[in-house]
């Protein structure tokens, strides 16, 4: 593709670009290299490092020294999203961006599984990697930097996906990464505190969470706004006023009310209002939150132009997902269930989704990350003491900080919680402790299956370590 075409602008020199990217270790002959500014360190210090792999061409903040020709722009990261949108232009038909602090993944595989059930070739990018019948990749980041989602997105539609349910994240907003997908709805799950380590406060946070509908979305898409999650009304308000096609969801929501909901041990029975009707259904789900996240799911789908009386029976025919309220061994009677929650209000809710399922006590296994936001780590002590009637505290990802110094804030919140710094010991402890009727919840690494500690990522997975323990109890 000539520069001239990518950049979408006359260029003086228009050599031939075989490729982009923003990596200049990546680069080879007839790059494209993006200098990006960085967080620590500017892209535009690799220049002469791309110029000696063969680059073609620059992309940068104006000013920049180099020999080759240059494509300037202010917003460097927004340019490169337009490119590659160029450079891979394939998109399925129908994408659905869902962004929150909480329930992106579910609301988006529950999303590929409703269109699937409804004879569509759907799939998924995300937290999970991207995923389609037939296709899987994984990706380093919820939402991938422009190039590799761009180039994603061109083979997945090459694959035949006609559907696509796609997590995106608050960096991402923030940094552009989005920009050039054709997005045909949004979805809205809820915000609270999370990312302050990078956003400069939670305004910051909200905005960039909100740029999804008011920067993304054109005029005539459709917003799928969960009403019973926090900050949905004011999204609500903003999808009108933008000219956004609103749906609204929970039991607050006007298009699809969810008027009764009772725990089971083996799910959710729920009473949902649609179009003058009302629909009795089963959810093989466990968590109240589950409920909202399927009725955003199912509010998407509907977008796309299918009925409420299509869409919402298939929610009982939902599949659960990876590390998200995963029911992972039973011991003694007693569920040990894996979930992702590593915020404040997602382990409130996770433990109040997950009380009404357990007769007996519930037992929780909480840890913080390692350079990420610190004030939210006794709050989040705070919101599992709260939630549960045993807390025991133990490392998660601690990458570059000391594991005991993280431990002892998040203890701040619990002082009676237990301390038991080895994961693997802590998730063993918990799951000897049950009785018939309890519960144990091993929160914050869900479907991770490694744990980074300083540089290395060591194999880890909550739900392995857990069955190993319960067989030991079992002997």
């Amino acid at each position: 593709m000539k520069l001239s075409a990518l950049s979408g602008a006359p260029c003086k020199r228009d050599p031939d670009i075989k490729g982009l990217t923003p990596d200049s270790r990546a680069v080879r002959e007839g790059f494209l290299f993006a200098a990006l500014p960085g967080a620590a360190v500017d892209g535009a210090r690799f220049i002469p490092q791309a110029e000696k792999a063969g680059a073609a061409a620059i992309l940068a903040k104006p000013g920049v020294a180099t020999s080759l020709p240059l494509i300037a722009d202010d917003e460097p990261r927004r340019r490169l999203a337009k490119m590659a949108a160029r450079f891979y232009p394939r998109q399925p038909p129908f994408v659905a961006g869902i962004t929150g602090t909480n329930g992106k993944t579910s609301t988006a595989v529950f999303a590929a599984a409703l269109w699937s059930m409804l004879g569509e070739r759907a799939g998924t990018i995300g937290t999970l990697g991207a995923r389609a019948d037939g296709f899987e990749r994984k990706l380093q980041h919820t939402t991938p930097e422009p190039v590799t989602l761009h180039e994603t997105l061109d083979a997945m539609a090459g694959a035949g996906v006609t559907h696509l349910a796609m997590e995106v994240s608050s960096h991402a907003l923030s940094q552009y990464r989005a920009d050039g997908v054709e997005f045909s709805a949004a979805g809205f799950t809820n915000v609270t505190q999370d990312h302050l380590d990078f956003h400069a406060g939670f305004d910051d946070y909200f905005s960039a969470k909100k740029r999804l509908f008011l920067g993304l979305s054109p005029k005539g898409a459709a917003a799928v706004v969960n009403l019973d999650g926090e900050g949905g009304d004011l999204v609500a308000s903003l999808c009108e006023w933008r000219g956004l096609r609103v749906i609204t969801t929970g039991a607050r929501g006007g298009t699809l009310r969810l008027a009764a909901l009772k725990p089971r041990p083996s799910g959710l029975e729920i009473i949902v209002e649609a179009d003058a009707r009302r629909f009795d259904l089963r959810l093989p789900l466990i968590g109240a939150f589950q409920a909202e996240n399927a009725l955003v799911a199912a509010g998407l789908v509907m977008s796309s132009g299918r009925s409420a009386a299509a869409v919402l029976p298939l929610l009982e025919r939902l599949p659960g997902v990876p590390g998200r309220m995963q029911r992972v061994c039973e011991v003694n009677g007693a569920g040990v269930y894996v979930d992702y929650a590593h915020t404040p209000d997602a382990i409130a809710t996770a433990l109040s989704a997950i009380r009404p399922h357990a007769s007996g006590r519930v037992i929780v296994v909480i840890g913080a990350g390692g350079d990420r936001d610190r004030s939210k780590r006794p709050l989040m002590g705070a919101a599992a003491e709260q939630g549960a009637d045993h807390v025991i505290v133990a490392d998660d990802n601690p990458r570059g900080e000391d594991p005991a110094t993280i431990r002892r804030e998040v203890l701040l919140g619990c002082a009676r919680a237990e301390e038991i710094g080895d994961r693997a010991m802590a998730i063993a402890k918990g799951v000897a402790m049950l009785k018939p009727g309890d519960v144990l919840l091993i929160a914050g690494k869900g479907h991770e299956t490694g744990q980074i500690v300083g540089n290395s990522v060591l194999p880890f997975d909550d739900g392995d370590v857990a069955r190993k323990a319960a067989k030991e109890v079992g002997r």
